[in-house]
């Protein structure tokens, strides 16, 4: 199935597959202030509203996110889709050393925080995994 568009602006874009039950997000460029949390805010809006359980991040842009957006997402963010039944989340990788080295430790800690994490090269070969889930 197509995936319905939530977001779509010069920063940032935002999808969800109602079908595959998965939510989309890509980070296009660095983001503004109050952009990386009304991104995950959306998403987990729909996650929650239609009982889905995996994520798919195109995060091949990202150079960093900033420590107030990471402790947010922490804090806010992984309590309540975790909550919500978040099992299942798809990476595609950065392109820059230093925002790899970052979403390398995120994909630690929803590991450890019992979410299956996978990391990809590319946004097709994150859909088919997910799909598959």
């Amino acid at each position: 199935m197509k995936e319905t568009e939530l977001i779509n602006d010069e920063n940032m874009g935002l999808w969800y597959d109602p079908a595959s039950k998965y939510v989309h997000h890509k980070i296009k460029k660095s983001l503004p202030k109050g952009a990386f949390e009304k991104l995950l805010t959306t998403g987990a809006d729909y996650l929650e509203k239609y009982g889905m359980k995996k994520w798919l991040s195109d995060d091949s842009n990202v150079v960093a996110i900033t420590k107030d957006d990471a402790e947010w997402g922490d804090k806010v963010w992984a309590t309540r889709v975790i909550k919500a039944g978040f099992k299942y989340w798809a990476v595609v990788m950065p392109t820059s050393a230093m925002g790899s080295l970052q979403v390398n430790r995120f994909v630690k800690e929803y590991r450890e925080k019992g979410v299956t994490v996978e990391v990809f090269n590319s946004v097709d070969a994150a859909k088919a995994w997910l799909e598959s889930k």
